[in-house]
């Protein structure tokens, strides 16, 4: 198991409350990477007419403020009444060490996508100091701890962050803002030749198949995603390229679709998973338009099995040294 450190929820409590959802001209919300904007003040005078939704709004409306960030660590708001709590890398790490997991994560400063390169070289600098007082606090021998790397999508901030991290920490994490897949790629090679052979190196909050698939060949070993949960709550459901998948379609269909309606056919022919073996398209497709929590839970299950099994498909054909044909399998 794996916990992580709270510092992505630092960011959505504080910068990420300024959080605006942008269009292009023809309405259409952007991509993954960029429908999410963050943005001080200032920087929105310019954009007013294509801002739709302010997250800012709803957090009025429930009186909460801002989380504010200091040298040592962060005060936040409670969601639930209001109440101010501090988090630092003391608690941090106490909290996961409580709950036991194998993998843990150093407290670290989630930067802002729009930040220049001086004020993201002081969040890294601020994350550099949590890690050390995440690695001083850390008191149990059991449980491997992760350093993560920052510096958005500065090429020289990346790179001394993988170097310090890679220097004081048994395990190397990559985390941060990045403004599209490209950049997200480059910026694993970017870091990757500073990682240590014999470390264990994740890539926190990316697992998308594509991104599986570009992640791996450029060295990466772990991930964790909410994609495949989130989507299998909305009837958005994973497919091979054998049953329609596709780079386009992110290798998914909407279950609610009126074509599957009536379909027998399970979900993907070639998943073997328990959903696939025992279930209809067409029954799957009621549980969700009629919106029992049975239809979520099988869309849920299959998801998480398809990825499982893709990675396990990857580790196969990368101990046969087919990893390149079967990738071009998958993305063409």
């Amino acid at each position: 198991t794996m916990t992580d450190s709270g510092g992505y929820q630092v960011f959505s409590l504080g910068h990420a409350q300024k959080k605006v959802v942008l269009q292009d001209r023809s309405g259409r919300k952007l991509g993954k990477f960029t429908k999410s904007v963050f943005l001080s003040p200032a920087d929105t005078q310019f954009l007013l007419p294509a801002i739709t939704k302010t997250r800012q709004e709803s957090f009025d409306r429930l009186r909460m403020k801002s989380a504010s960030i200091t040298e040592d660590g962060v005060t936040f708001y409670s969601h639930l009444n209001g109440h101010a709590e501090w988090f630092d890398a003391k608690r941090s790490i106490a909290i996961q060490e409580k709950l036991g997991a194998d993998l843990i994560v150093q407290f670290d400063d989630h930067e802002s996508p729009l930040w220049d390169w001086e004020r993201t070289r002081l969040s890294v600098e601020r994350t550099n100091r949590w890690g050390l007082a995440s690695l001083s606090a850390q008191t149990r021998d059991d449980q491997l701890m992760y350093g993560v790397v920052h510096g958005g999508m500065y090429e020289d901030l990346r790179k001394e962050s993988a170097q310090f991290v890679n220097t004081h920490f048994p395990a190397v994490a990559i985390g941060g803002s990045y403004s599209s897949k490209e950049t997200l790629y480059q910026m694993i090679d970017w870091c990757v030749p500073y990682f240590a052979e014999e470390k264990p190196r994740h890539l926190l909050g990316i697992a998308e198949v594509q991104d599986l698939f570009e992640a791996i060949e450029r060295g990466m070993d772990f991930f964790d995603c909410v994609a495949a949960t989130r989507r299998g709550r909305h009837g958005n459901l994973y497919r091979s390229p054998k049953s329609g998948g596709t780079k386009k379609n992110n290798f998914t269909m909407s279950i609610v679709n009126a074509q599957y309606a009536t379909d027998a056919s399970p979900i993907d022919p070639t998943c073997t998973c328990y959903v696939c073996q025992h279930y209809s398209r067409a029954y799957i497709s009621h549980l969700y338009k009629a919106d029992e929590i049975l239809g979520k839970r099988l869309g849920t299950y299959h998801n998480v099995a398809f990825i499982t099994h893709l990675v396990k498909e990857i580790r196969e054909a990368i101990l046969v040294d087919r990893l390149n044909d079967f990738k071009k399998e998958w993305l063409g």
